[in-house]
């Protein structure tokens, strides 16, 4: 179950969002709200994990600073919608999975290969507490901001009302 803990405004280059903290009892996750969401029909949400190499460090090596980018700017076109920010370095197996499997993807291993490569699993992301933040806003519907079929299926699973994607 998760809990909210605080909210406050957040500027950013791309317009300003509500920022809510939740808290499950082992992480933290953040939802960046544009936009009245509640009761809200085909709210534009990008569900994203965290990376340190694209976020803290600017690395060159994966798109996930972009893929942020894109979607705050969708998100800042349609003024309205949501990211959701859920620590799951590494596809869920951490940091440490993430080093250990970059020198298998620099030689053209696709990242969940690579990571499956070294002994961790492929994708070990949860999706439960994205889904529960939703819930918590009180959103109806989303179009998910996201090339990944198993995230929009798990959402699914979860009670998300998923009504389509747009690719990042």
């Amino acid at each position: 179950m998760i809990v909210k803990m605080a909210e406050g405004n957040l500027k950013t280059k791309y317009g300003e969002y509500h920022e809510v903290l939740y808290y499950d009892g082992q992480k933290e996750s953040i939802a960046l709200v544009m936009g009245d969401v509640k009761d809200g029909e085909e709210v534009l949400c990008r569900v994203h994990s965290s990376c340190l190499f694209g976020h803290a460090f600017n690395s060159i090596e994966c798109d996930c600073r972009e893929q942020m980018e894109t979607s705050q700017q969708l998100i800042q076109q349609e003024g309205k919608g949501i990211v959701i920010w859920l620590e799951q370095e590494g596809k869920g197996n951490g940091h440490f999975a993430l080093l250990k499997s970059v020198e298998r993807k620099r030689q053209g291993v696709k990242q969940a290969d690579a990571y499956e490569a070294v002994g961790f699993k492929r994708d070990a992301r949860d999706f439960r507490a994205a889904a529960e933040i939703l819930k918590d806003l009180g959103v109806r519907s989303v179009r998910m901001i996201t090339g990944n079929a198993n995230k929009t299926d798990t959402l699914t699973s979860y009670g998300v009302k998923v009504v389509g994607t747009v690719p990042t």
